[in-house]
């Protein structure tokens, strides 16, 4: 008897001290995706400023595929493991956190205005990107199949923006000649382009590598608690892998670029969505469904935030508030579900 409560205490502090590291590798995974997410976001922007790529493109698809990043890596990783949970959880809950939280956090900080044009192109490009993400993970699952649909969607997408891209080249060259001009500092080339390139690549190495260990640590407490793995992905996951949107989001504002908040966001959502949905629909093993409540508060956040967007092409403070107290309602709804 004693000899067996001996061991049963040395299980317990064994279990204690695996939990202790599951949960510091998971902590240590999302502070990596973070920076590293961070310097592949600003050595991408950099090498596009630097080629002379369109302001836009850097905009909406540099940044908002890059921000990205996270959000493919961890969830083909957790799909490529068998925690289809976590991997679909994580897509659902970046989507639902970029358009009320993130967003709303964006619009308290200060108003924000949003082109016309970017209401009529931009914006219902990435609703239309969430929507089929979500009724095909719900009507039919995410994969082979379904992830080479939205393979094909995001391979659409990316041309109908670089098309729209090149389509307002004309007025950046003329913003350039404008800030040329009135005699605008340029930023100062004291970094090579292939100092950049590096930058982004260890930026994406980085993200890798905390993806791994963030799916890692996340599973594993998953397993050992109990919960959910829908609910991990939806909290922890998808929390850590927004960190770059956030971060992203705010700089735009302090800076005075409302435009790339809406950019980045809603771009976000439409390289997660097709993008994100295709990778975990190609290396799942089996098909990955989602929850039907999951998905319509997905697309029902991103009908709220485009629908305030569209009211006075700006978002006010008092949208802000909305948009994050919608987050703190639906919160509790989507961990019971």
């Amino acid at each position: 008897m004693p000899g067996s409560l001996v061991g049963e205490g040395y299980d317990a502090v064994r279990g204690e001290r695996t939990m202790v590291v599951e949960v510091a590798g998971a902590i240590a995974g999302l502070v990596l995706l973070a920076f590293a997410a961070d310097h592949l976001v600003l050595g991408a922007s950099r090498l596009a400023r630097r080629l002379r790529i369109s302001p836009v493109v850097v905009g909406v698809v540099v940044i908002g595929l890059g921000t990205s990043a996270p959000e493919f890596l961890v969830s083909g990783l957790a799909a490529a493991r068998g925690d289809t949970g976590i991997a679909v959880g994580n897509i659902v809950g970046s989507n639902i956190l970029n358009l009320t939280l993130l967003l709303g956090l964006a619009a308290i900080i200060a108003p924000i205005p949003v082109a016309s044009r970017v209401i009529r192109r931009e914006v219902p490009l990435a609703f239309a990107a969430v929507a089929l993400f979500g009724l095909l993970a719900v009507v039919a699952g995410l994969g082979v199949l379904t992830g080479g649909l939205l393979a094909v969607a995001g391979v659409a997408a990316l041309w109908l923006l670089m098309r729209w891209a090149r389509a307002g080249r004309a007025e950046a060259e003329l913003a350039d000649e404008v800030e040329e001009f009135v005699g605008r500092p340029a930023e100062p080339e004291r970094r090579r382009t292939w100092t950049e390139a590096l930058r982004a690549a260890l930026g994406l190495l980085g993200v890798l590598a905390g993806a791994q260990l963030l799916v890692g640590g996340a599973s594993a407490v998953a397993a050992s608690l109990g919960v959910s793995q829908l609910v991990i992905g939806f909290t922890l996951v998808a929390l850590g892998t927004s960190l770059p949107e956030l971060v992203t989001s705010v700089q735009a504002q302090l800076r005075g670029e409302p435009d790339l908040v809406v950019g980045n966001l809603f771009g976000s959502n439409l390289f997660n969505s097709l993008v994100g949905g295709a990778v975990i629909g190609f290396a799942d093993g089996a098909t990955a469904y989602a929850g039907a409540g999951l998905v319509a508060t997905m697309i029902l956040s991103a009908g709220l935030a485009w629908l305030l967007l569209i009211r006075g092409l700006r978002l006010t403070r008092l949208d802000g508030v909305l948009l994050t107290v919608a987050y703190a309602m639906v919160s509790p709804l989507l961990l019971s579900a």
